[in-house]
């Protein structure tokens, strides 16, 4: 069995899969804030579910840098220097354990789904805050994977900012005083597709993607502000370089598990 467990910045997301990809197990719980509650609760609950069972792997998203197994910084929840790897050692069994950032694994996830799989793709999730993933030839690029598009400093209203700030769920509740699933002006989404336009109009030059998958909350409602994000694309981008294909992430809440299953199915099948 495969354990997958996401941390967002504000629900966790535990599931249990076959090797075959069949989710066996799911399990939700809020994010504590202080990593020792954080540790004890997860402990608790990857306990319960799975203590009884034989685990092949365990793999843990996490919304933030992380290098050796260290969450070196996660900034909606103020990790710092956070060592979850020593923390969950000898868990379930001592199964081994992998760490990687949410986004990485989301982006192999979705970039895994597309026939043929895409020699270069951009995951970005934008919902409490932005996270990127970058994938090529189907891996999360190693020379890459510590990159984050969301802490971009992009000029928007006069001030250098990370483009998180103001294009990010969070940003934009707070901008505009409701969610993503209250929001019916076109007016609205249309200022909102600007927003999240910025950031890409700085990453994309840079990394000429093949394409570009968006999740998280704000990627379900992409159907409200696609077009207009692409127009305003096409429009600003130089000419010599392409506009990236753009896709809805196929799971875009589920998708840091399903790449925590496929990154676990990569190693054990090398071994």
């Amino acid at each position: 069995m495969i354990v997958a467990v996401d941390t967002g910045g504000t629900k966790t997301l535990i599931a249990g899969y076959t090797e075959a990809g069949k989710i066996t197990t799911e399990y939700k719980f809020p994010t504590p804030q202080k990593t020792s509650e954080y540790i004890e609760q997860l402990k608790y609950h990857l306990d319960i579910l799975f203590g009884e069972r034989k685990v092949d792997a365990v793999v843990i998203g996490i919304p933030g840098t992380v290098k050796n197994g260290v969450a070196v910084w996660c900034n909606n929840l103020k990790w710092k220097n956070f060592d979850v790897a020593s923390e969950l050692k000898g868990i379930l069994g001592g199964a081994p354990l992998y760490i990687d950032n949410d986004a990485n694994l989301a982006g192999l996830a979705e970039t895994r789904r597309l026939k043929p799989v895409p020699e270069c793709s951009l995951y970005v999730t934008i919902s409490t805050g932005i996270g990127s993933g970058i994938i090529t030839e189907g891996k999360i690029d190693p020379a890459l994977r510590y990159s984050e598009a969301g802490r971009a400093l992009i000029e928007f209203d006069g001030i250098v900012r990370e483009w998180e700030s103001f294009a990010s769920g969070k940003a934009i509740y707070n901008t505009y005083g409701k969610f993503a699933k209250d929001i019916k002006s076109k007016r609205t989404w249309h200022q909102i597709a600007d927003r999240i336009s910025r950031g890409f109009l700085a990453v994309i030059p840079i990394l000429q993607p093949d394409c570009i998958i968006i999740g998280g909350s704000i990627g379900t409602y992409f159907d409200q502000y696609g077009t207009d994000l692409k127009a305003i694309l096409r429009e600003k981008l130089p000419d010599h370089i392409e506009l990236p294909k753009f896709y809805q992430a196929a799971h875009p809440e589920q998708a840091v598990i399903y790449g925590c299953y496929y990154y676990a199915l990569d190693i054990i099948s090398a071994a």
